[in-house]
């Protein structure tokens, strides 16, 4: 593989390489060239969240693919798996979303989907890349009366309305439930709150005023502070809290507490389980999913296996296993019945659904996974070397390893997207955690901080 794509496409600082318009307008051309060896007329599908540098990459990228015969259907903001969804039902060759997801205002990215809306292989990842780096891209173009025309698509908010309440079982409603949603001035700000209004929820709405510049900014899925207070403060059911593309959910519950990815997770696969929806009684997992989780699938008779850091990486092995549920603490989470990849506002419409076909509230249904202590550093690094090779770390780790023992457990890996190496602790103690966690952190940003 080549430098552009990452664990989740192609990322980096907006107006800076990869994420300038030069590069865009080179990628558009890669994915229209080879998008092209199918017959017929060709269309891309291309969305965006709401970061102000989305215009620029979304022209670059139109231009790019305009040059080389491939038509451009523009949906302007939408979350990713709602772009996904549409450039399968308007049978487009591929679908490109302009987004950096949690990321601040300043990055931008952009992922590629197939036209069966799944996210490109490595293998179609490494040929784009290919085209792209060594240049090859600016010496293939058609000319004139060849060349692409690019259209709005005005409905698509409509059709990915329709896509998601149409996962929400036909015999439920959500009337007498107060919801409150941060939608983390992302691409969730439109639609959210018609869908969950539309089903008969009363919602209360946050963050959900972007400026291009407030994307993320303290809220959404990885700050959660205003959403907990908005419900202390209204008394709400529940909380839904999206990250900035709306492919991630955290949600909190009636007394304000954080419900993270491996507990929602937990409830839908026991759920699921009982009511004979759960395929083999599987569910895929990743490394970073906490022991608590584990335990508890367990005792209820649910296997699970791991799956490589990524969401996408989480669907290859679902599609692999047959699973039918998959997901990652950090709230991407996949149900193969009803998407192709994570979708927040349909995990959502699930676990409300469970909400009100049992009767339980959210803190009653999570209090089925005990989680372990733990915590995550992010520690931001200069470069990444092999995590082996870091002075003293191996050492650290064997240690805390013997410490620990089998109920607790140590990652530390790089992040895909970001100059950040993530340090996690799991252990039976929050002392025990912090020690390690800390010492850990340490070693490597006294290396390559």
């Amino acid at each position: 593989m080549g430098t552009l794509f990452g664990t989740d496409g192609i990322r980096g600082v907006a107006n800076t390489y990869p994420m300038n318009a030069e590069t865009a307008l080179a990628i558009g051309r890669a994915a229209a060239y080879i998008c092209k060896r199918h017959e017929n007329r060709h269309h891309i599908v291309i969305g965006k969240d709401t970061r102000l540098s989305g215009y620029m990459i979304e022209n670059a990228l139109t231009a790019g693919i305009c040059s080389m015969g491939v038509d451009v259907l523009l949906v302007g903001p939408l979350p990713t798996p709602g772009i996904a969804f549409i450039t399968q039902s308007m049978r487009a060759d591929t679908g490109i979303v302009i987004s950096a997801s949690h990321n601040a205002f300043q990055d931008n990215g952009i992922k590629i989907f197939s036209g069966t809306g799944y996210k490109l292989s490595d293998e179609q990842e490494a040929e784009l890349e290919d085209l792209v780096e060594s240049g090859r891209i600016n010496d293939i173009r058609p000319t004139a009366d060849e060349v692409g025309k690019a259209y709005r698509i005005d409905d698509a908010l409509g059709r990915y309305i329709v896509f998601c309440k149409n996962t929400f079982p036909e015999h439920l409603n959500l009337e007498g439930l107060n919801v409150v949603m941060d939608c983390a001035n992302g691409a969730t700000y439109k639609v959210a709150p018609i869908i969950f209004n539309e089903l008969g929820a009363n919602v209360t709405a946050i963050h959900n005023t972007p400026t291009g510049e407030n994307i993320n900014l303290n809220c959404g899925s990885q700050f959660t502070d205003d959403l907990s207070k908005e419900i202390l403060k209204q008394r709400a059911d529940v909380g839904l809290a999206f990250d900035g593309d709306g492919d991630r959910l955290i949600m909190v519950d009636e007394n304000g507490r954080e419900i993270n990815g491996d507990q929602m997770i937990g409830i839908c696969a026991l759920y699921m389980k009982k009511s004979g929806k759960l395929k083999g009684d599987k569910v895929i997992l990743t490394p970073m999913s906490n022991i608590g989780l584990r335990l508890a699938l367990e005792r209820e008779g649910i296997s699970h296996e791991d799956a490589n850091v990524g969401d996408r990486n989480v669907l290859v092995l679902m599609q692999k296993t047959g699973a039918r549920l998959g997901g990652e603490a950090s709230g991407h989470i996949i149900f193969a019945d009803h998407h192709r990849t994570g979708d927040g506002i349909i995990s959502a419409l699930q676990i409300l659904a469970i909400m009100k076909e049992t009767g339980k509230t959210l803190s009653e249904l999570a209090s089925f996974v005990k989680m372990a202590p733990q915590e995550l550093l992010n520690v931001k690094v200069s470069s990444k070397p092999d995590i082996d090779d870091i002075p003293g770390l191996t050492e650290a780790m064997k240690a805390a390893e013997t410490e620990l023992g089998r109920e607790g457990r140590i990652l530390v890996r790089y992040s895909g997207t970001e100059k950040i190496c993530r340090v996690m602790v799991e252990a039976t103690t929050d002392d025990m955690v912090r020690k390690w966690s800390s010492q850990l952190a340490t070693i490597v940003r006294n290396a390559i901080g």
